[in-house]
């Protein structure tokens, strides 16, 4: 019998169950079933409250392995072990940081409180959320593939004998691809279970770590609270269709329709709390933009003639000068890894390859600003004409100009007249511009046509927006740096605002994603590049 088991206290009412709370003004012990009938005296005032929050403090020492007769009184923070006053006496201690095992085990006793609190309060409902939401999908993928069979079924009937082998092939196909669905499904659910099953063990050994003050379960404790907050990521499944064209005997296999095969995507949560990785030093007295090389590089271009390739570790990897000697305005990496920079004061869109460096756009009448670099390889490009009074988006094959967007359907600007354009392409090809002088994300479909402006979170009306950087990511996020407000906005695809980042970030102006969505941010004024973890 665990010898632990002899201090468990009991409710005074039932005096069967263990206590779990305490009434502060009756002074009485209670049990979880006890509560709402000693509530139920309503000729008193009462106060419910946890128990282990007024347990009085009764220490249980472990006895030292070098010094049978001794109590560990003592912990040595170099050893991260606890000790006895004889074990630091002999000097084997010596030179160690050591500290008082009680105070050491009050402030392990906090940290298990705060992760216990984030487990049950935070972490587990939000396990239970992605559980729930995933008997809901395979309740609609049964519904969903029902209707198939069904729809297979009625063309069946029409097409009568004819078709029935082919009825039967399809529906084959269908039970295939609904096995292979829920199969996913079954797996993302036998994953997230046995994690909640792993959460709701470790909930349980801090829950008697804190009831049996044992100071050495204690002293050993190590919080898991960091694995279980990186939260499993979900797929997100296109289902299936039949299409049902009209009937011609001489093709029917064709014509039948044939099902579409199963389209997996991986959907990232965002993270509870967005974390900082790296803090790249850049050298420069102002920074203006950054753009992913790979995971740990990236060319940084700030208030000088010079771009830099620097790795996390702030360490100078090349450095490229321009070409007029002017200082770049944007830079952006090709999907060849080739680096590309706007120069404004001779109108030139130029690219660096093998260090050398190529004028591939020569304008007129027009300043280059921003750039980006598609999925398509193109280049994107804002611009203002030369007066100052006009604002575009241009796309760009090699050096042909094959697109450009300055009016929405009624012959209005899109944007403002002059001014700072960051621009990203997202995902499903939308043109993103952070619009500084007109205070709004403006968004663009792949045509040109005007998808939705975004000012701001609603329910902010005190402080102004002036959206500076731009990027997207696998998700089909828009992330913008909101620079005097010290942090950015990351919305989905169609505008909406999902969450702030903020990392302690100071003037945030370029912004880049890498292949794995992490997030790098230019500060303007510390001339750091931060990488930030938010997926």
């Amino acid at each position: 019998m665990d010898p632990r088991a002899q201090d468990v206290l009991l409710c005074d009412l039932c005096e069967t169950d263990p206590l779990q709370y305490l009434c502060e003004h009756c002074d009485i012990n209670l049990c979880t079933n006890c509560v709402s009938k000693h509530l139920s005296d309503s000729s008193k005032k009462h106060k419910i409250a946890p128990y282990h929050l007024h347990r009085k403090f009764t220490p249980k020492f472990s006895k030292c392995l070098k010094h049978a007769d001794k109590d560990c009184e003592l912990y040595c923070e170099s050893c991260h072990i606890p000790v006895c006053s004889t074990c630091i006496s002999s000097g084997k201690h010596k030179g160690h940081d050591i500290s008082d095992i009680l105070e050491k085990l009050g402030s392990k006793k906090q940290r298990i409180e705060k992760d216990l609190e984030e487990l049950e309060k935070k972490i587990y409902p939000r396990y239970t959320e992605i559980s729930s939401a995933v008997q809901t999908e395979k309740a609609e993928a049964q519904t969903n593939y029902g209707k198939l069979a069904t729809t297979a079924d009625q063309q069946g009937e029409v097409w009568h004998r004819e078709v029935t082998d082919i009825v039967n092939k399809r529906k084959a196909d269908i039970v295939e691809t609904k096995t292979k669905h829920l199969s996913l499904l079954d797996k993302q659910a036998d994953e997230i279970t046995h994690r909640m099953t792993e959460i709701n063990q470790a909930i349980l050994e801090m829950k008697n770590i804190l009831d049996t003050n044992d100071i050495s379960l204690t002293s050993t404790y190590k919080s898991r609270n960091n694995e279980f907050n990186k939260l499993p990521p979900t797929i997100k499944v296109t289902l299936p269709s039949l299409s049902t064209p009209t009937i011609n005997t001489e093709k029917l296999n064709e014509m039948f329709g044939l099902l579409t095969s199963l389209s997996v995507t991986t959907v990232k949560p965002l993270l509870a709390e967005p974390r900082l990785t790296a803090a790249i030093d850049t050298g420069y007295e102002y920074l203006h933009s950054v753009s992913c090389l790979s995971e740990d590089q990236v060319w940084t271009c700030g208030d000088n003639k010079t771009m830099k390739l620097l790795n996390l570790q702030s360490k100078l990897l090349t450095s490229i000068k321009t070409k007029s000697g002017n200082t770049p305005i944007d830079i952006a990496v090709t999907q060849d890894g080739y680096l590309v920079y706007t120069d404004s004061w001779n109108n030139t869109v130029n690219l660096i390859k093998n260090k050398k460096i190529q004028t591939v756009i020569r304008l007129q009448g027009w300043r280059p600003r921003n750039v980006c670099c598609t999925t398509g390889n193109d280049l994107l490009v804002t611009m203002t004409s030369d007066d100052l009074k006009q604002s575009k988006v241009v796309r760009y094959s090699g050096s042909t100009e094959t697109q450009s967007i300055q009016f929405d359907d009624q012959g209005r600007p899109l944007y403002s007249s002059g001014g700072i354009k960051y621009l990203s392409e997202n995902r499903n090809l939308d043109i993103c511009v952070a619009d500084w002088d007109a205070s709004a994300v403006v968004v663009v479909n792949q045509s040109g046509k005007l998808r939705f402006r975004y000012t701001g979170h609603p329910s902010n009306t005190e402080q102004s927006f002036y959206p500076y950087g731009i990027t997207t990511d696998s998700q089909s996020h828009i992330l913008t740096a909101d620079r005097y407000n010290h942090r950015i906005h990351i919305l989905d695809q169609d505008g909406q605002f999902l969450r702030y980042i903020h990392c302690d970030l100071e003037r945030p102006v370029g912004l880049c994603v890498d292949i794995k969505d992490n997030l790098f941010v230019a500060e303007w004024g510390t001339v750091k590049v931060k990488k930030i973890q938010y997926l």
